[in-house]
């Protein structure tokens, strides 16, 4: 586990580097708002997000380089949900990564305006930015991904489906559903634009990664909705409980908890075997796999 944890801090280090050269200066028009979206993007966090696509284009011969962009777009993105998700009108929550949420350093409208500005940032880089130094089809392909994983049949869709789900209790199946596109299909975007950052990503490769992206996105939902009922608000950075205090349907509520665990570790395999094609290559996502099932924050 050191060699990962080594591995992760090396990545956390060259992402915030790149965050913070590719974010709008403070001293820059319109000042609140600039400073807004670098407080909650430059707040610390754990990065799987970045660290997957990091890890993914590596494990196929793709240079740290060339995976700056899609690593700073899906934290941007992930930066930009987390602001939406914590405003009044959503879960309305006061403490995140340790720190006052954005609405409550700043105020509403502030918050509102930090996560549509970032969303548009991180499309923005995406597509533009010459740093992305691929070809124009897998550049608009990489812009697809994320796309759909931020919109109704992902992010967006996910978290309207949670708002609806308040106070009912859910099948198995549609719980599922939610998770996977509340925060499974960002994950799995994650892998799979590190994947379209290496020139070797053929077809087979593509389809593996994919089936490892869908299981570690959904184990860590699912480990999330663990975490809410044993963890402390301290090891959080959140608020614990707050999925129990909203009356919130979660794998916990619905299976049981250790019928929860028990998903995850099912998960936890499925990804494991999907990364068979990869060989050794595979063995930091395998182990990024394991971090994410077995965490405790």
């Amino acid at each position: 586990m050191s060699s990962l944890t080594d591995t992760l801090r090396n990545y956390c280090n060259r992402l915030e580097l790149a965050l913070a050269a590719r974010l709008p200066e403070e001293h820059s028009l319109p000042n609140q708002l600039h400073t807004a979206m670098r407080y909650s993007t430059l707040s610390g966090g754990k990065r799987i997000r970045a660290s997957l696509v990091y890890a993914t284009g590596q494990s196929l011969g793709a240079p740290l380089s060339a995976l700056d962009i899609p690593a700073c777009a899906v934290e941007i993105i992930h930066s930009f949900s987390l602001v939406h998700d914590d405003m009044p009108c959503m879960d309305d929550d006061d403490l995140r990564r340790g720190k006052p949420t954005c609405h409550k350093a700043f105020d509403e409208a502030t918050a509102l305006l930090v996560g549509d500005a970032l969303q548009s940032l991180a499309f923005d880089m995406l597509a533009t930015d010459p740093a992305l130094a691929i070809d124009s089809e897998r550049r608009l392909r990489m812009v697809g991904v994320l796309a759909r994983a931020v919109g109704s049949y992902g992010m967006a869709g996910g978290q309207a489906i949670d708002i609806e789900s308040v106070g009912q209790t859910l099948s198995p199946e549609r719980l599922e559903d939610m998770h996977r596109r509340k925060t499974g299909e960002l994950i799995h975007a994650s892998v799979m634009l590190g994947a379209l950052s290496a020139e070797t990503s053929g077809e087979a490769v593509l389809a593996a990664l994919d089936q490892y992206g869908e299981a570690i996105g959904l184990a860590f939902q699912v480990v999330d909705d663990i975490l809410d009922v044993t963890a402390d608000t301290e090891t959080l950075g959140k608020p614990q409980g707050s999925d129990q205090a909203q009356n919130k349907p979660t794998y916990p509520s619905i299976l049981g908890l250790d019928a929860a665990r028990n998903k995850a570790e099912e998960l936890y395999q499925s990804a494991l075997a999907s990364l068979a094609p990869l060989g050794d290559n595979g063995t930091t996502l395998g182990e990024i796999a394991d971090y994410i099932v077995h965490r405790n924050q």
